[in-house]
């Protein structure tokens, strides 16, 4: 549990940045901020940290109450990344939120930053890697979350429209190999 492994750390960063898409959703964001005032950046990282770490401990728990093995939550959560990864690729919406009235918390901490394809990457993460570099990656994306909330007009004026969506296409396409290989990896514990 507590074995520090920093290319780990790297490889659960970066499946983490790719589903919570944080720069994706700036365009999100923007709007958001022009439909509710202002958005309070840091207590939607917190909340969403949070919900992050809560889930990453509780869920294994959560699962087992129910009957389902980390095996057969991995195999449906690559089902999850891959559905987001073609989402991001393809630039179509699969899965619609309803609009709310407040911004900071939902729909931004929650679904848009600790969503439900977030959740399952966690868990599906948990079944490869480290708790302990799960939470310094988890830590280590709320503060790149955090700085990208703070200068999202920037961000959008930097990027661009096209700047965008090439960062997020690049994204989807690395959020698919990331599928794959969790599908591969865990699909062979449902049959032992």
């Amino acid at each position: 549990m507590f074995e520090v492994n920093w290319k780990e750390i790297a490889t659960v960063g970066m499946v983490l940045f790719a589903v919570i898409d944080i720069v994706g959703t700036v365009p999100i964001v923007v709007d958001l901020r022009q439909k509710h005032g202002h958005i309070e950046s840091g207590k939607a990282s917190i909340v969403a940290g949070i919900i992050m770490i809560v889930f990453l401990f509780i869920g294994e728990e959560f699962l087992s109450i129910i009957g389902i093995d980390v095996n057969s939550f991995a195999v449906a959560g690559s089902f999850v990344l891959f559905f987001l990864a073609l989402e991001m690729i393809l630039g179509i919406r699969l899965y619609r939120d309803e609009e709310a009235s407040s911004a900071s918390i939902i729909p931004l901490a929650f679904p848009l930053i600790a969503g439900a394809g977030t959740m399952t990457t966690l868990l599906s993460l948990k079944a490869q890697y480290h708790t302990i570099n799960i939470l310094i990656a988890i830590f280590l994306n709320i503060i790149l979350v955090y700085g990208v909330l703070k200068s999202s007009v920037k961000i959008e004026k930097i990027l661009g429209e096209n700047g965008l969506g090439v960062v997020r296409k690049t994204f989807g396409v690395v959020l698919l190999a990331i599928a794959v290989k969790l599908f591969a990896a865990n699909v062979k514990g449902l049959f032992l």
